[in-house]
């Protein structure tokens, strides 16, 4: 069976999505995560949307799932222009696993596909993080390269202004939602779920992952840093562009006053 994961948005309003969700079918609603049994056909499909923007199909295909999701685009905060997706199988056995992309439970209680769900919700989430930062990083790596082939920013006051503020929102756009990569709440009244989640979050490498994208945000703000020097650098030639055309002028002055006493 199959298993789909979507990140649409910045987030989802979840208590709306609950309310005009109840009243279509089977619902309920956990820390930040809304759970909805769909009867499809002969079986009946699970999915879980999150407070981040992400949503979880189990037993649906992609293409179901992604009707589904037109259905609730009211609900979104900010969307997503390019969609972040992820897919796995799943079955159920005797021990719980997950090897190539295939999870094994070993019942089928919601709550276990919750657990396993949070790891996956986490890592679509971070897929578009991630994408964030290399967009920025192709956008602005050209800069670095200029400095040290020119010894100056080929861009004008204004650009550099621009392309600060641009950075400012990218990183603080990450930075207030990295929090969504900690262990999630839900695992405080179901501890006994959380080595399904651990178990999915190392085979996602979720934590090396965060790690190299803080070192990431690190690279963006030294390059916030070295604009803001770029641009005193600029304003410092300028006051002094500004001072030396003003001796010229005094000196011109001066000059001009001493030769119309001679004469």
């Amino acid at each position: 069976m199959e298993c789909i994961a979507f990140c649409t948005a910045t987030s989802y309003r979840i208590k709306p999505l609950f309310e005009f969700m109840r009243n279509r079918y089977k619902t309920a609603l956990y820390r930040d995560v809304v759970h909805i049994e769909v009867p499809i056909e002969t079986v009946n499909v699970d999915i879980l949307f999150f407070s981040y923007g992400a949503s979880i199909f189990w037993g649906l295909n992609k293409e179901k799932a992604s009707k589904f999701l037109d259905e609730i685009k009211e609900f979104e905060f900010q969307p997503r222009e390019e969609v972040e997706t992820d897919e796995f199988t799943y079955i159920y056995g005797d021990t719980a696993k997950i090897i190539e992309d295939e999870i094994t439970f070993t019942d089928q209680d919601i709550l276990s596909k919750i657990a396993v769900s949070h790891a996956i919700a986490q890592s679509v989430k971070l897929s578009t993080f991630e994408t964030t930062i290399q967009n920025t990083f192709n956008s602005t790596k050209h800069l670095p390269e200029d400095l040290a082939k020119q010894g100056k920013i080929p861009l004008s006051r204004k650009e550099i202004r621009k392309k600060m503020g641009e950075l400012f929102i990218e990183r603080n756009s990450v930075n207030l939602h990295l929090d969504v990569l900690d262990t999630p709440e839900f695992f405080w009244e179901y501890p006994e779920r959380e080595p399904l989640y651990k178990m999915m979050s190392n085979y996602l490498d979720l934590e090396t992952r965060v790690e190299v994208l803080n070192h990431r945000l690190d690279v963006v703000h030294e390059l916030f840093e070295m604009l803001g020097n770029e641009l005193n650098h600029q304003h410092s030639s300028r006051l002094e562009w500004t001072i030396i055309c003003l001796i010229v002028i005094e000196v011109l002055l001066t000059v001009s006053r001493d030769l119309l006493k001679l004469t």
